[in-house]
């Protein structure tokens, strides 16, 4: 061992030795295997080499996790996609949180970080061990131990929830540092992402982990004497608490509108309100949304498109322009969109439909974006209820579907408990998707279904009923052109 490198013995140059210095009746072939076998465990006796063994490790609750990405692959919207699946893992319990992710970047990796420390109740008091991942590392310094440069976002994430990070060294030797999550990314993979999974979104599929994670709260790992749900019921109380403000995890961009109410974020289009077009905005790029501030008011939400190109249009961005340019409304994109999403409803286009009949195309339209405005103060049910309404009786304009979704929204209010609720009942069916045609009727038609019931908010009328046996002697008479009065006939029916 203490020869140079170049100069030790082979096994050939062992067994030429062998039979030349002992004259010993070996093989080749003996001698080899010897020395293959015996060659490290000379290392290991003089201490030139590790040995190679798994130190098993015991967690103190609350004190450590464990974060990992996995790929997943997913049947979204009839297309088969590569997502990514962040798992996070309390090393004590061995309780986990999965989340699945269009990205693998560090708007992910926050986000994943928030609803692990949300769901579980709170944030380990020691450390959290990682991979070298660019999304918290800018760079490894070799030689250095453990020393890492750090990405300074994620050094504010730290700090903000108050934990310290754990970097596994690079490669396999790291990988077994953390070997829990490792194996959990595995095993979530295979034990509910096996086949794939087929869902419309991603907020659908990670809604359905939810439930999946509870279902894996009842088992229990190897060598533990105990479920992972009695495990964690120990572990929870010992984990600090949440900060009471909250962390913006998107990346924070600042593009242009254009001159289509646009911002291009990632290579891919989103719509904001046409009052903003060239002026900057601020973007919050996260792992599943795309939220746009004017300021520090929220103008647009919009769900992160995975595709590198294409748009992401609300049809509400841009009604002040369409009242104006009505024409414009038919072929747009932003209507397009609203159709596929189901926002304009068959309601909607009945509407429109109607509305074009009676005042034209462009009038007809404009009376259509009139009542898509109504859906910036009321919610969707109401304003349907409110359409169908209209159309019931034939009054096709913008003002009788605001009467009648304020009516339908204010008894819905009190949950059908106001005087007309029998006249409602077909509203509430149309909230709910039942489909009876609303009806509009009159004040007086009102009062006769239920006299006792208190109109406009007005106090219920307590006079008693006028009496008209004044207005008969009158008429009685005229008839004998006389202006004396006439005694009224006798009940009994005598003159």
């Amino acid at each position: 061992l203490d020869a140079p490198r170049k100069q030790r013995h082979t096994a050939r140059r062992v067994h030429a030795r062998l039979v030349d210095e002992h004259d010993a009746q070996v093989s080749y072939s003996t001698v080899r295997d010897y020395v293959r076998r015996r060659r490290p465990e000379i290392a290991v006796e003089h201490g030139k080499v590790a040995v190679v063994a798994m130190v098993p490790q015991d967690h103190a609750p609350g004190v450590e996790a464990e974060v990992d990405f996995g790929e997943v692959w997913v049947v979204l919207d009839g297309v088969k996609t590569k997502c990514h699946l962040f798992v996070y893992r309390l090393s004590h319990s061995g309780a986990a949180v999965h989340r699945v992710y269009p990205t693998c970047g560090q708007e992910a990796f926050l986000q994943g970080h928030i609803e692990a420390f949300e769901a579980l109740g709170g944030v380990p008091t020691g450390h959290i061990r990682y991979d070298n991942l660019t999304s918290a590392v800018s760079q490894v310094l070799y030689g250095s131990g453990r020393r890492r440069t750090e990405n300074p976002r994620w050094v504010l994430f730290r700090s903000h929830y108050g934990f310290d990070a754990f970097y596994c060294h690079p490669g396999i030797e790291g990988a077994h540092e953390k070997g829990g999550v490792e194996g959990e990314v595995g095993r979530f993979r295979r034990a509910w992402l096996t086949p794939m999974p087929e869902v419309k979104t991603l907020d659908e599929l990670n809604e359905k982990i939810t439930g999946w994670e509870a279902r894996d709260l009842h088992r229990r790992i190897e060598g533990h004497l105990h479920s992972v749900g009695h495990d964690l019921n120990i572990e929870q109380p010992l984990l600090n608490s949440l900060p009471a403000d909250g962390f913006d995890p998107g990346l924070v961009l600042n593009p242009r509108v254009d001159r289509s109410a646009l911002v291009t974020v990632r290579m891919v289009k989103y719509s904001v309100p046409a009052r903003l077009i060239g002026r900057r905005v601020r973007v919050s790029l996260q792992a599943s949304r795309v939220k746009v501030f004017d300021g520090r008011t929220l103008v647009a939400d919009h769900p992160r498109r995975i595709a590198r190109t294409g748009s992401v249009v609300d049809l509400d961005h841009y009604l002040e322009v369409l009242a104006f340019k009505p024409g414009a409304l038919p072929g747009s994109t932003a209507l397009a969109q609203a159709r596929a999403a189901g926002v304009f409803t068959t309601s909607h286009e009945d509407f429109w439909i109607a509305a074009r009949r009676v005042n034209g195309d462009a009038d007809g339209t404009r009376q259509l974006i009139d009542v898509l405005l109504l859906h910036r103060a009321h919610r969707a049910g109401d304003v349907v209820a409110g359409i169908r309404a209209a159309l019931h009786v034939g009054a096709v304009t913008a003002e009788v579907v605001a009467v009648e979704t304020r009516r339908h929204a204010a008894a819905a209010a009190v949950g059908g408990a106001s005087g007309d609720r029998h006249l409602l009942r077909h509203g509430h069916d149309v909230e709910q998707g039942a489909g009876q045609p609303e009806r509009v009727v009159s004040l007086t038609m009102r009062r006769l279904l239920d006299p006792t019931a208190v109109i406009a908010g007005l106090p219920p009328d307590t006079r008693p009923l006028p009496d008209l046996a004044i207005y008969d002697r009158q008429l009685l008479g005229r008839a004998t052109g006389t202006d004396h009065p006439i005694p009224a006939p006798d009940p009994g029916g005598q003159p």
